[in-house]
């Protein structure tokens, strides 16, 4: 069953769910903090649409890989179909805010990176994607006022501002619609600010974002 994409009042956007573009390295913080270095262009990679599952229900993460980070990240819901578009353009195709989880097999990740290979498998497997409901942009403010959190167990682990982001959001749209053509019911994730780590088994998870959003869920053992 594939997943559809839905808003935060229960209704479903009309479209499936396509691909989930995503950034690496989006804020500054982040990258010192694994010790990459800060990128001058967007790192853009995709995870598909069989890796998205709700962000609501219990995680059940591959912890028989190895360790799964968490990465939370402020998720833009598409519209309509862009190739080569404008930042005005790519602002005004985004129809829905939310979070999502880009979940990683951080050790896997790191080998492969050490060998040169690819390492989609280490972010694009099932279950990878945890997505929220969208918010309307009728609820949202500005994107630099936007605001995100993550709660592990009651302990503060992220807080990401649109205003800290190296690619702003219409920026980066633009840039993915350059390699990529965007459709309707295709997902953009952001990036992901300080405060990775690996997911510990059982744990609490609660997730705000600035308009109302707010999720509890939990990691299952």
């Amino acid at each position: 069953m594939r997943f559809v994409p839905r808003f935060t009042d229960g209704q479903e956007f009309p479209h499936a769910l396509g691909k989930i573009v995503c950034v690496g390295r989006n804020y500054a913080d982040h990258a010192r903090e694994l010790d990459n270095p800060v990128p001058s262009e967007p790192l853009l990679f995709i995870k598909p649409a069989t890796s998205a599952v709700p962000l609501e229900e219990p995680l059940d993460a591959p912890f028989s890989r190895g360790e799964v980070h968490y990465e939370t990240e402020l998720a833009l819901l598409i519209g309509e179909e862009l190739s080569h578009a404008t930042a005005d353009e790519a602002e005004r195709a985004v129809v829905g805010i939310g979070l999502g989880l880009d979940l990683t097999l951080r050790d896997l990740q790191t080998r492969l990176k050490e060998k040169g290979h690819p390492w989609e498998i280490a972010k694009a497997f099932d279950g990878a994607c945890p997505l929220s409901g969208f918010l309307p942009l009728s609820q949202v403010p500005n994107w630099s006022a936007l605001a995100f959190t993550l709660e592990i167990d009651g302990e503060l682990r992220q807080r990401g501002e649109g205003a800290d982001m190296l690619f702003p959001v219409a920026t980066l749209v633009a840039e993915m619609s350059r390699h990529f053509t965007l459709q309707p019911g295709d997902v953009v994730l952001t990036g992901t600010p300080a405060g990775v780590g690996p997911l510990p088994r059982g744990a609490e998870l609660h997730f705000t974002l600035t308009g109302g959003l707010e999720i509890t869920t939990r990691v299952a053992e």
